[in-house]
Parts: C-alpha cells; structure tokens; sequence
C-alpha cells in the first residue's frame, strides 16, 4: 500500500500536510470514524481523498453544494482520479446505467446529494457497491442546529447501520459545540474521533468600522491595502455598482453572483486571480473553492446573515500567513436593514403552504403526480404572475430544496431575445400614448439598432441600468409587449431548472416539514442576534468574540483588532479631542468624514471619541447621518 504522503505527493503535488490533516487520515486510514472541522482554507477534501486513494472500492461523498461537488469531481478527474457525480436533472435510467459502471468501471468516487438517498432504490442499488468509506461534507447540515439544516442529510445514519464496519468522516469549516455534538449523534458514529483545528487566525485583524460613506471609507482602505481584495455586498445590484463606482474611482474592480454565466463567472474570476483587477466585489455565491493566498482585505458593507458565514468569508484573507484584516463597515441603519433582509423575508407555514399549491398549479401538476418531472422556471414571470415577493418566494424555494421536496438547479443562460414586429412609426406612436414605458423602449432602440431587422440578445441588466429601472420591470414589460403583438420575445432557461422530487400531496407534503421551518426561522433571528451583539460590543476583543462564539475560549486579546487598537491608543484619545469635536458641532452639524477632514487625528481615534460622546449623551445622530449637540 502506498503511503499518504506519497498519494499527496503523486497526485497534489505537495510534500507536507496542512495542520491535522495527518492526524485526521491516520484516523481513517485507522478503521475509525471521524469529525473533522477544519475552518475555511484547512484543506478538508485531502483528508478523506487521500485515505480513500490508498484503500480498495468506493468512496461515497455526500455533499448539498452541487457546485462543488462539480469543482471537486472535475478537480479529481484532472488528475486522472476516476470519479462520478449524481447531480440534479438526471433520470432514473440515467442514474441507473451510473451506478452499473460504478461497479465495473473501477472508479474512486462517487458524489451525490443528500436527497438522492431519499429514493429507496437508490439507497439499495449503493448498499451493493464495494463502499471503502463515506464522507459528510458540509456535516453542520445533519443537525437541525445547523445554519442550513437538511432532513435528508438523516438518511445516512441508515447507510451508517449497512456499512457499519467501515470509517466514516463528517467534515465542517463551521460548527458550535451544539452542531458537533448532534451531528456525531444523527449519524451513528461510533467511538467517534473528533479534531478540531482552533479557529484563531492570528494574523487576521478583525475590524468593525461605523461609516456613514461606506464608499469613501472603501477608497480609504484600499489605498492604504492596494493588494488583492474582496467586497462582500448583499445582491447582485450592488455588485454591478460598488464595482462601477470603485472604477470611476481609479480601482481595478470586477464582479461575480450568481447570476452570471459561467463564462461571465471565468472572466471575472480570471481577472481576480491573475490580479489584473484588485477588488472583486461579490455575493456570498463567491466562495466555493476559491483558495488565493495573498487576500490583504476582505470588506463587509452590510452585516451578514450569520457568524458562520462571516467566519468563513472573512477568512479567505491572508490565507499565506501574512497580515490582513477583515473589515465589517456599519452604519446606523444596519440593524433595521439586515433585519428587512433577513427576517422579514422569512416564508411562514401558510406562505409557504400557498406558494407551493400556486408553484405546482404554475406547472399543472396534478394531485399525486409530479414525481421526477423537470420544467424550466422564471421565479420573476412566477412571481408577478402570483403577486408573491420575490425574496421571500425564493427563500421558500430554497426551503423546499434543502427539504428535498425539490430541486433548484442555476443556469443563468440568459437567451433573452426580442424583435419589433410593427412598423417604427407604430413603435413611436405607442411610446407617445405609453409614457411610463418610453425609457426601456428607448433603451432598447439606441442599444439595438437592428432590433426591428433581426431578434437581438437582451442584456437586461445594461438596458435597466440604461432606463434606470429594474430588470424585473423590463422582463414583465417585454411580456406586456409580446402579448400585445409589438414584439416577438423568448427567455430560455434564464432563470433555473426545477425538479419535483415527490408527488403533490399538498397539506401532507408541507405538514412533513414545517416543524423544520420553525426551527430554522428561531435559528436565523438568534443568528442574526449574534451578528449584531458581534458589532454593538465596544468592551471585547473582536476575535474573542468570535472565538467564543464557536467554544472556544482564551483569555488573550488579539492585539490588532478594532477593538485592541482602540485601547492601545488611548493616548490618542484624549479630553482634547472630544472638546475640538464639540466646538466644531457647535457651529454646525457634521458628519465623521467632515469631521475628520477637521482634525488632525486617526480616523479610529475620531470615531471612538465620537462613539463615547453618543453613549455620555453630549452628542446625537440627525436623520440625515449628521451628528449636533443634544
């Protein structure tokens, strides 16, 4: 038997292990069963790939991010490591002919969903396979005290009772004590052995900066840091903004969401890691696999959804041991804004219930049919249709696919075209009676020349950048149109792929699993509780909180956080400076960065002089973000 560090030498290229990978193979290589959480960067998928290298048959990999069961099906495979990934969209036949060349075409992997245990034969068609070992990635989702709980994932406790004398490894870069301890107990393990990679990053500083021009305080930061950079935004919009702003700005900046398409995604990224921009500015769909050594900043500007995910995300800094930070920029709105885009959003039964009939009526499914049935899904046409929001539609969706109830698969292909098909003359006479429509049309027109020759590809997010509108204004506009005979319009696979996995039962199929839509709502509001206790505590060391957060307790500040700088520079912090702020808020009301530009001092000192002047009651915050004597 070849030894490990062989196996990542031959296939890796690398000559030594990360830390506890050793640790964590030998485990398994040991017959043991295993939980391994190693934060984000510590190498998780070595640690059963290279175990599984050196053994006979099959490793089972069960993971719910079918984009990276891709990346890591596709990574195994550029190294000519047979492995096969059972994704959405596939047919049972398809599947079957699968798993018949996973018994005699010598393959090393097998990838597959959670859900995909939920189908009996499937279950039993793998219990025949020569299993060697099965790996949990993502395992927080075992336990309905995970941040993305899945029911499904529960199913493996019954492979666990079939393969009972072969290791099984659960793997996390994200897990309170709670999680791990439920997720060991829902999935059998046995004589579990646990390694835990601590979640301090001593070379990460952790700041939490109040900035009413988060724009400005950006410019600030990467001028001071001018290496590779990532800006976490909320929405898609906002990429697309902060990404032109920070152009206009100077800064090589590009971005990425999902819903790009692959090639958009490859240019982008591309430009990213061979730093011929500086700054990405990204939704939380950028993550997955990155692994760039020298991120000097990551940049938050609006709270997240949890500390789990922030965690993770502001770790993808300094990466090659140097120093970084990781900058959560606030303001006084946040808490009320994270709690409209986190809280408020969240689908209730009866919401849930309503828009699961309306979905299966979209698609005339039938009582107790549906099962296995495909369609091609426009969420905003399905939205507008209903009168559903479209946030909280989605969220349900994604409920309903954690579940397995469905399946969403992103394609973003973005085949939009349209074609006038009257006269230009008519064309002008139906914008001079249809005023409110005359921008988009417009848009259309002087972006389009050829428009009414020969159906043009619609760039709907430049057009409602153009007309100032949204995009859902334009595609509901351009049905509007079609349905009018004016112009000729196809949207093909620009949104998602559904997949109905169980039959419409309706009230059975929404009673199954609205206990977990309970919890999961009680589970975000204390999550998010936890992102703003992170944020409004000025008495703690920032990466103490965060430590603690996870278990893990130290008495040591970090020394370079936010809050440690602000106690380290007390000298700086003197009676002087919050009488000049004074004297200055005397005459007129200002804001930090005018105040700044008034005075000669740090910006950190100017905000924590400005933060005790607001809690010893001297000062106030106006509406328009303004601070006056009170």
């Amino acid at each position: 038997m070849p030894k490990a560090l062989e196996i990542l030498q031959k296939y890796w290229k690398h000559d030594q292990y990360r830390s506890l990978q050793k640790e964590i193979i030998d485990s398994v290589l040991s017959g043991q069963d295993t939980f391994a959480l190693l934060p984000t960067g510590g190498g998780k998928s070595i640690c059963f790939q290279v175990p599984a290298l050196m053994m006979e048959g099959i490793c089972l990999v069960i993971s719910p991010l079918v984009a990276l069961i891709k990346d890591q099906v596709q990574n195994l495979q550029s190294r000519d490591i047979k492995a096969i990934a059972f994704t959405g969209g596939l047919k049972s036949d398809e599947i079957s002919v699968l798993l018949d060349n996973c018994q005699y075409g010598n393959y090393k992997f097998i990838y597959l969903s959670p859900e995909r245990l939920q189908t009996e034969w499937i279950l039993d068609r793998i219990k025949q396979l020569p299993i060697s070992m099965v790996a949990i990635d993502e395992a927080h989702c075992v336990s309905q005290w995970g941040h993305d709980f899945r029911p499904s994932y529960l199913k493996i406790a019954k492979i666990k009772t079939h393969f009972s004398k072969i290791p099984f490894i659960a793997l996390t870069a994200s897990a309170t004590k709670r999680v791990q301890e439920d997720v060991i107990l829902q999935l059998g393990l046995k004589d579990t052995a646990v390694f835990q990679k601590s979640f301090k990053r001593d070379n990460i500083a952790y700041f939490v900066t109040e900035a009413e021009d988060k724009l400005f305080k950006m410019e600030q930061i990467l001028k001071k840091n001018p290496e590779p950079s990532i800006i976490y935004v909320r929405n898609r919009k906002s990429c697309l903004d902060i990404s032109s702003q920070l152009q206009s700005m100077g800064f090589r900046a590009t971005y990425y969401h999902g819903g790009l398409s692959s090639k958009e995604k490859e240019k982008n990224m591309d430009l990213w890691m061979t730093e011929e921009a500086q700054v990405i500015v990204a939704t939380n769909a950028f993550g997955m696999g990155i692994d760039k050594a020298n991120v000097k900043t990551v940049i938050h500007i609006q709270l997240p959804e949890n500390i789990e995910n922030y965690y993770q995300e502001a770790g993808r800094a300094g990466r090659n041991e140097e120093k970084a930070y990781a900058v959560l920029l606030t303001s006084a709105y946040d808490k009320l804004n994270a709690e409209n885009q986190f809280i408020s959003v969240l689908p209730d039964r009866e919401f849930l219930k309503a828009m699961y009939i309306k979905l299966c009526n979209y698609f005339q499914i039938a009582f107790g049919e549906g099962i296995e049935e495909q369609f091609t899904f426009n969420l905003n046409q399905f939205c507008s249709k209903y009168q559903f929001p479209i946030i909280k539609t989605y969220n349900a969706l994604q409920f309903l696919d954690r579940q397995g109830i469905i399946t969403l698969s992103q394609e973003f292909s973005e085949k939009v075209t349209a074609q006038f098909i009257i006269p230009s003359k008519e064309v002008i006479r139906y914008m001079s009676l249809n005023t409110k429509e005359e921008p988009i049309i417009l848009a259309l027109l002087r972006t389009y020349p050829g428009i009414h020759e020969v159906p043009a590809a619609i760039n709907l997010t430049l057009i409602a950048k153009k007309a100032e509108t949204s995009e859902n204004n334009i595609s509901q506009l351009l049905l509007n149109l079609m349905d009018k005979g004016i112009i000729d319009y196809h949207a093909k696979n620009n949104d998602t792929r559904i997949v109905f996995n169980v039959i419409r039962e309706d009230e059975r199929t929404i009673n199954s699993i609205s206990k977990y839509l309970e919890i999961q709502n009680k589970l975000k509001r204390e999550q998010l509780n936890s992102v703003i206790e992170y944020v409004n505590d000025t008495s703690n060391c920032k990466s103490k909180l965060i430590l603690n957060y996870f278990n893990e307790q130290t008495r040591e500040n970090c020394g370079i956080c936010s809050y440690c700088i602000s106690t380290i520079s007390k000298a700086d912090k003197t009676e002087d400076l919050r009488n000049e702020i004074l004297t200055l808020l005397k005459i007129k009301a200002l804001n930090s960065r005018e105040i700044q530009s008034n005075i000669n001092k740090s910006s950190d000192a100017i905000i924590f002089a400005i933060q005790n002047l607001l809690e010893s009651g001297e000062i106030k915050v106006t509406p328009n973000n303004r601070y006056t004597l009170k």
